[in-house]
């Protein structure tokens, strides 16, 4: 399934299907500090484990810094 992430394609590869598990593949599943929209909808980190990808959901990942 091919979604896109902060405007990359991304290839998930068979049975990876949610959202968690595509947060897994990037390394972001256990980073705080992070948001994640799906078609522009902020997605509460709750429902990440469940949350069901489509084809070509557009994901967006929003890391927050520090900075002064």
């Amino acid at each position: 399934m091919l979604v896109s992430v902060n405007n990359q394609p991304v290839e998930l590869p068979p049975g990876a299907t949610t959202l968690n598990l595509l947060l897994q593949q990037l390394q972001f599943a256990d980073k705080k500090g992070i948001a994640v929209a799906i078609q522009d909808q902020i997605i509460p980190r709750s429902t990440w484990p469940a949350y069901a990808l489509q084809e070509n959901d557009k994901v967006t990942i929003i890391q927050a810094t520090q900075g002064g």
